[in-house]
């Protein structure tokens, strides 16, 4: 029985893979083949794309609340000992922060290597500048304090997801703490974690249809002209991106566990692809804790506090945008940062990352925190925020792959790996 639900679960993972580079086909010939009219632009792209994309990340977004708060609960409540929920709880909070400041200082180097901002045409930046102006960007003093929750149902309600994850992780010590005299509330929580995975695996059914609509509609409007002019900005991303997630990632990976990094990445590529197609890190919460429990033998006692936790504030992919785009506006304006500068954008970036919603494009609000903190103009943003969608989904799919080194890194310290589901050979669908 088991064997065909995991055949199932290949089957799905190619579809969505399938799907996602038909979307990316679809829309290409949308965009240069296709002569504009109504029929294109109104029905096609922003009528059906449109309405069956967004309606698929709206599904997903329903299940985030209940999921992560449920996930939370039963993680640290299965946990059980406050000293080992505390020991996992440290080791993951310095491991993401630790990437995170290692993200920035890599995307700080491949900006002053590549020099996207040099010779550029200042004209253009004004664009979106008025776009720009709308976003806000909380100070640092407020981005600590609102990780306590002055009310827990409002956290709920508005999806403040590290408000949520605080108010989780005390239910689930007290819970765990107070033991059979809460048992049915612990009940409670276990069966509804379960009913929140059924709902999940549901809606992931839809996967392959919601991942075609958004990368399609996607391609028919940006093409590939909108990338030229920025492509220097765009290869630096990608280049520190890729040095994250391939070099620092597996290295971590190899150094801590000794397990072979290919064959890490090789399980775990259907989950980056899903993350690049819809662009949000909740999404992709339940498929990468279902995957690295089938697949990599990690415990979900683990997986189920530490991946919605990574999901949080483990945005490594973010801050390597913003490292570059720091580089790129200080050379387009022609603005000299001091050695005493890099550091605080590394600070900053590091701490900007810590509750930053895992929904697509957030970034650039956060962006705003980071250049105000060195003295950069805005009005920057603007021109990045042409080819942001694209560079949003390459950097999800990298935070993602971060959360799940992570959580197998914490496992493999606390006895929670099984290395024979890990070498273990993948059946074909």
């Amino acid at each position: 029985m088991s064997n065909t639900k995991e055949k199932k679960k290949m089957g799905l993972t190619t579809k969505i893979f399938i799907s996602l580079l038909a979307g990316a086909l679809f829309g290409v010939i949308l965009c240069y083949l296709v002569p504009k009219s109504s029929i294109k632009d109104d029905v096609i792209v922003e009528g059906i794309l449109y309405v069956i994309g967004q309606g698929f990340i709206r599904l997903m977004k329903m299940l985030v609340v209940p999921l992560v708060f449920c996930s939370i609960v039963c993680g640290s409540m299965s946990i059980g000992d406050t000293k080992k929920l505390g020991t996992v709880g440290v080791r993951t909070l310095v491991f993401y922060l630790f990437t995170t400041a290692v993200a920035v200082t890599v995307a700080l180097s491949v900006g002053n290597l590549i020099n996207p901002g040099k010779g550029l045409d200042m004209s253009s930046i004004q664009q979106n500048a008025a776009e720009v102006e709308s976003m806000k960007a909380t100070t640092l003093t407020e981005t600590l304090l609102n990780i306590i929750p002055d009310n827990p149902l409002n956290a709920l309600a508005n999806g403040t997801m590290l408000q949520i994850i605080v108010f989780a992780l005390i239910v689930g010590v007290i819970l765990a703490k107070l033991g059979e005299r809460t048992e049915t509330v612990s009940n409670f929580f276990s069966q509804f974690n379960d009913i929140m995975m059924e709902m999940t695996m549901m809606v992931m059914g839809l996967a392959p249809i919601g991942v075609f609509c958004l990368i399609a509609r996607t391609f028919a409007n940006i093409g590939f002209s909108a990338f030229i002019p920025l492509a220097k900005y765009m290869i630096g991303v990608l280049l520190a991106l890729a040095l994250q997630c391939f070099v620092v990632y597996l290295g971590l990976l190899k150094g801590f566990t000794g397990l072979n990094p290919f064959k890490f990445i090789k399980k775990f590529f259907p989950v980056m692809a899903f993350a690049f197609s819809t662009a949000t890190s909740n999404a992709t919460i339940p498929l990468s804790i279902d995957t690295l429990s089938k697949k990599m033998g990690v415990s979900k006692k683990i997986s189920s506090f530490t991946i919605p936790l990574g999901a949080t504030i483990n945005m490594d992919g973010t801050a390597i945008m913003q490292g570059v785009a720091v580089v790129f506006a200080a050379q387009a304006f022609g603005i000299h940062l001091s050695l005493t500068d890099y550091v605080t954008v590394i600070g900053t970036a590091t701490l900007a990352s810590i509750g930053t919603a895992g929904v697509p494009s957030v970034g650039l609000v956060t962006l705003t925190m980071v250049f105000n903190s060195v003295g950069l103009p805005v009005e920057a943003i603007g021109l990045i925020m042409g080819i942001d969608r694209i560079l949003d989904m390459t950097r999800t799919a990298v935070n993602i792959t971060g959360d799940a080194v992570c959580t197998t890194i914490v496992a493999h310290q606390n006895k929670a790996l099984d290395r024979e589901i890990f070498n273990k050979k993948e059946e074909k669908a």
